[in-house]
């Protein structure tokens, strides 16, 4: 997988941000917080919103990581 949500779901965790914070504001959708979950594949959107609401730069919550 070479994107990585490592620093995200890290980010989650230490502001205490789970499935209940992100349906009550209305964050992003369940299919995007799964796929983040499970290391799918989201959209710049989920990302822009993401960054927008947690206030922080797109490489502060995704990282590339190279196939071995």
């Amino acid at each position: 997988m070479p994107i990585s949500y490592s620093k995200l779901l890290k980010m989650f965790d230490e502001r205490g941000i789970n499935t209940y914070t992100i349906k009550k504001e209305g964050i992003i959708g369940q299919a995007s917080w799964k796929k983040i979950h499970e290391g799918g594949h989201i959209d710049t959107r989920t990302i822009e919103k993401l960054c927008k609401y947690l206030k922080c730069q797109p490489g502060d919550i995704i990282e590339y990581v190279e196939d071995e």
